[in-house]
Parts: C-alpha cells; structure tokens; sequence
C-alpha cells in the first residue's frame, strides 16, 4: 500500500473504535498515533501519560506540552515498575514487566474515563527488535493501529512530517532503563544520573545520544559525524560525567545503535549509527 492508503487504513481502524485511551509518551510513534485518533474522534479520543523516573525529565514535559498543543484531555499517572523486583533486577525481559505496570494502571483510568479501547503505539519495525513489551500488550488485550495499518517508522516519520508534527524528525528515544545492562539493578538514583548526564549533553547540542551505565564508567554513544566536536568539547564533558558521580567517561567509536546493549545477550542491534 501507498503511504496515503496506509494513512486512510489507521483512520478507518480508529474509527471502528467507539472511543479510546492513547498511551502517550511523546515520542514519535505515540504523537502520530494521538494526532490521529484525535482527528477521527474528537473528544473520544484521551491520552494517558505515565509519570515515571524511567521517563525523562524533559521528555514529560514535552509529552504534556504536545498534547495540549493538539487540544486533547491528557490524563497523567504515576508508574511503579521500579516498586516491581522483577523489573528492578533488570532482566533480560524487563520491557515485560514495564510495560505490563503501564497498562495495568491504564485499565481503570480507560474504565473511568469511558474509553473502550487502549491504544499503543507499535509499528512494523518493532517486530524486527527484540520487545518483551509486545508480549505484555497482547496480555492486556492492547491495540496498536500504526502496526495493523502496515507502517513502519520511516513512513511514521514521512506521514508525521505531512501532517506538521514537530516530532516528525525527533531523535530515536527510548525508556532510561535500556541505558543499563541486563542484570544491573535499576534505581531512581541511577536513572537520575543517567537523565541529568544526557540533558547536560543535549546543552552542548548533541542530538541523538545514549549514556550507557556501567557502574564507575559512563559509556557515550553519538553518531559519529558528531565525534570530532565531543573530542573539541572534550575536558566539558568529563567534567560532567565526574560531577555526576561517574569515574570515568569513555566515548564508544561504534557510534549511537538504538538496543546496543543487546549484544550482550547475543542480539545485534537493529540499527547503528556507525556504517
């Protein structure tokens, strides 16, 4: 199908809906999502935004600034995965346990606001990555439009663009919890120091990054047209690390690679910046 098709086709599948719950992050795939359904129902469309330490500081934010810029009723929640030992441990299937707090705390909020459905924002490339949280999402009876409308993220990008969505070339983000490798337990103070090292860097103007945590060391994924202003910035950026507690600050030459963290459980990452 054309890019125009797919886009009738995920106005036809929400408009089967009687009303719906978007769960919202800000991200490009949920805004798309969110723009859509409030286009075909109006006021029976709502967004739920779960406040959490594995969100971003910045990102909540921006999530609440967008949806009030489409004139949709957002609802906010707070998650507790982190209270989940099951999660806090960091296993290998911990977007499971993630995504199943979301969900869990979006039913009764779907009930009380009258919404029928809980949409996700799951697209065609998800298939190809390693996502526990697909699993939790069909558990809880979720829908995801953007996957049964047959789109990818580079079509959600190009339809977002179409529709003048400020997202539509917004960097690649991702909860701060894949910043920590399976195994290392995840605490709000961790996640604290991961966001403030990342917010710092975003500052100096990198755009799409990671800071990996390995305990004492501060791991740092840019693209690598990037490289040659961190090594310019160079004493800045160590004294940030330091600041924030880590020892050492190290610059990983492979490149930004959204879910690099996967190859250590033996799963090579879908995309890398280094080609």
């Amino acid at each position: 199908m054309t890019l125009p098709q797919k886009h009738q086709a995920l106005r036809d599948l929400i408009a089967a809906q009687e009303s719906v719950l978007v769960c919202f992050s800000g991200g490009v795939d949920s805004t798309l999502l969110l723009r859509v359904a409030h286009d075909v129902l109006g006021d029976r469309c709502m967004a739920l935004i779960a406040l959490s330490p594995t969100m971003a500081q910045s990102e909540q934010r921006a999530a609440l600034d967008l949806a009030a810029g489409m004139g949709v009723r957002c609802e906010t929640v707070h998650s507790h995965e982190l209270s989940r030992p099951e999660f806090q441990s960091n296993p290998k299937d911990r977007c499971y346990y993630c995504k199943s707090e979301l969900l869990t705390i979006a039913a009764p909020v779907a009930q009380r606001l009258g919404c029928k459905a809980i949409l996700v924002g799951t697209n065609v490339d998800d298939l190809g990555d390693y996502r526990p949280g697909l699993q939790a999402a069909k558990d809880h009876g979720a829908q995801h439009p953007l996957l049964d409308a047959g789109l990818n993220k580079q079509e959600i990008r190009e339809l977002s663009k179409e529709l003048g969505l400020s997202t539509w070339d917004k960097p690649q983000l991702a909860c701060l919890s894949s910043r920590f490798p399976y195994g290392t337990t995840i605490t709000p103070e961790r996640l604290q120091q991961v966001d403030a090292f990342e917010e710092g860097l975003r500052a100096l103007g990198f755009r799409q990054l990671r800071v990996r945590f390995h305990n004492e060391i501060a791991r740092v994924e840019i693209e690598p047209d990037a490289m040659p202003r961190a090594l310019e910035l160079r004493e800045t950026i160590v004294k940030l690390g330091r600041k924030l507690g880590f020892t050492f600050v190290v610059l990983d030459l492979a490149g930004f690679a959204s879910g690099s963290l996967n190859q250590l459980i033996g799963i090579r990452p879908r995309a890398s910046a280094a080609k």
